[in-house]
């Protein structure tokens, strides 16, 4: 239960790496990434090495005290991880496994993208450990791709997707967006039946959010021509939602899909509100009661992790710590167990939720709470906009 003191995370077992590097930065990107430029990659950009030698300085540095408990998850985001090279890869992997080790059967993920490696890359990333792939699709038309700057095509899907089953991946992801400009309710269900048609053991359809530092962000308001309309979104939505669970996915996390024991561990961490190591440029982390996030640029990270890799942040408070469990444990389908609270914020937070009760977009069976899916889910955001009201 939570008291006037945060717990400290003794074992951290889960850590985020992040590798910066895209061909291009698509029009709804916010990452801190670096743009490379089409056909570059680790084996011809200097400056891909560079970061990486950087990179394992940091955990090098970081993962310093004795007795640390071995990585059980492990995922590298970006930017596009596919652009390293399998021996950069495994320098960095290394660097974790002396760190602190890797547990044999650990679930190593990398994101992938397509028409940034060859069958000899995916089947060298599988030799060091890569286990879990997730690729970037986004869409299934080129005309959609092109709308949001992306530098592959609905051909190199599927030659990816070909040589992910030719590798014999067993655990595979693949990403969707809905809410693109232009985009139609059919184009998206075409989308959803041609992803369920590759088989991948996991999906992720995240509708498009509109960031102000983005290029969509610049060029569109929320709810304007071309974007769809509000109600068009929240009918993508419901029908994701349709079409994924009558094909066997379970419905599992806001914006999440998987067949039966293929959720994602990692991301899973995050949704239980859990430590992990976070390492590389913007990369986040959440340890010993604190979160941190890294400078986001290379000419700050650099000498950032030159100068020790200082940190200094205000521990969370228990509110904060309470309103986070909450914010990050609804987007799952199994919710949140009340019994964590003490019963004055049980209270708190069933007088929030009342309202949304008869609706049926909250669920309460004893002391589980859970949003409900699918219209729960798509008025998250109300729901736990209340909730911090409750709390402020």
């Amino acid at each position: 239960m939570f008291g006037d003191v945060l717990p400290i995370e003794s074992v951290i077992t889960a850590a985020y790496v992040h590798i910066p590097f895209c061909r291009r930065r698509c029009f709804y990107c916010d990452f801190p990434v670096s743009v490379l430029g089409d056909r570059r990659d680790g084996s011809n950009a200097q400056s891909v090495g560079q970061y990486v030698e950087v990179l394992c300085q940091e955990i090098r540095t970081t993962l310093v005290e004795p007795g640390l408990a071995p990585l059980k998850t492990i995922f590298f985001g970006g930017g596009t991880p596919s652009l390293l090279t399998p021996k950069q890869l495994e320098q960095i992997l290394t660097s974790l496994d002396r760190a602190c080790g890797i547990a044999p059967d650990a679930e190593c993920s990398i994101e992938i993208d397509p028409g940034t490696f060859d069958l000899a890359k995916l089947q060298a990333f599988k030799a060091l450990g890569i286990n879990r792939f997730s690729l970037g699709v986004q869409a299934f038309q080129n005309t959609l791709l092109q709308a949001c700057g992306r530098s592959h095509t609905v051909a190199d899907s599927f030659t990816a997707v070909e040589m992910l089953h030719s590798i014999g991946a067993k655990n595979w992801s693949l990403d969707l967006i809905s809410g693109l400009p232009h985009q139609t309710l059919e184009d998206w269900q075409v989308s959803l039946e041609k992803a369920i048609a590759l088989s991948p053991t996991h999906l992720s359809c995240y509708d498009l959010v509109l960031e102000p530092v983005t290029a969509f962000g610049k060029q569109y308001e929320p709810g304007a021509t071309p974007l769809p309309t509000d109600t068009l979104t929240a009918e993508m939505y419901r029908t994701a939602q349709a079409v994924l669970t009558t094909a066997g996915y379970q419905h599992y996390e806001i914006s999440n899909y998987a067949q039966p024991g293929a959720q994602c561990r990692h991301n899973l961490t995050y949704w239980h509100n859990q430590a992990y190591y976070g390492f590389g440029m913007g990369a986040a982390s959440y340890t010993q009661g604190q979160r941190f996030t890294r400078p986001r640029s290379r000419a700050t990270y650099y000498p950032w992790v030159a100068q020790g890799c200082p940190i200094t942040v205000a521990p969370q408070t228990t509110t904060d710590q309470l309103l986070e469990t909450l914010m990050v444990g609804l987007r799952l389908a199994e919710g949140v167990d009340l019994g964590k609270f003490s019963a004055a914020q049980q209270t708190q937070i069933q007088e929030a939720i009342a309202p949304y009760l008869a609706t049926g977009w909250v669920k309460l069976r004893g002391n589980q709470l859970a949003l409900g899916d699918p219209d729960g889910f798509l008025f998250s955001n109300t729901i736990l906009a209340s909730l911090f009201e409750q709390f402020d």
